[in-house]
């Protein structure tokens, strides 16, 4: 995100909110979604989350990170979605998110990765536990600092660290197991 664009929307300045919308949304969307895994409640809470950038305007410019904010507000706001849906007078912690999905990944070039591979790491990321799957996520999809993830979901950095570990092992025995199966060699 520009520096200019966020200062733009500081002021006031709404063709560069919907700039900013649009350079945003993809990516919300995909974090609100693997959490909720509804595409109606996802929609929701990321226009929520620009109804609250919208808001906060004025205070933009004292955000340090507005990805690792966006994030965060996204999250809560899921939670909170989540909370309110399922009804659970208690709140959620990141126990309780059972069903966090990861979109389907794109093959950076369709060319080098056929689309029965791509399928297949889909299938071995789907596999992992929900808890492993976000923290997965963040980290190596999304590549946020294991601080940060930590901060976050308010675990620790170590516990980032080992749900990472989990999962860097149980995709590579999930992908080998495949590879067996299949008539190409996925690791080439």
């Amino acid at each position: 995100m520009e520096a200019n664009t966020i200062y733009r929307i500081s002021k006031g300045d709404e063709q560069a909110f919907d700039t900013f919308m649009d350079e945003c949304s993809s990516a919300l969307y995909h974090y609100a979604y693997g959490i909720l895994g509804n595409h109606q409640l996802t929609e929701e809470v990321v226009s929520d989350v620009f109804l609250e950038v919208w808001k906060n305007r004025k205070g933009l410019l004292e955000i340090e990170s507005m990805k690792a904010w966006l994030r965060t507000v996204t999250y809560h706001k899921a939670v909170s979605t989540l909370r309110h849906e399922s009804t659970i007078p208690e709140g959620i912690s990141l126990d309780e998110i059972e069903s966090f999905r990861i979109s389907p990944l794109d093959a950076p070039d369709e060319a080098m990765i056929s689309r029965e591979e791509i399928d297949s790491l889909n299938r071995a990321i789907e596999s992992l536990p929900p808890k492993c799957r976000h923290v997965f996520f963040l980290a190596k999809i999304d590549c946020r600092p294991y601080k940060e993830i930590a901060e976050m979901l308010q675990i620790s950095v170590a516990t980032v660290n080992y749900h990472v570990g989990y999962a860097m092992e149980a995709l590579k025995k999930i992908l080998t197991l495949i590879a067996l199966t299949l008539p190409i060699d996925i690791f080439n």
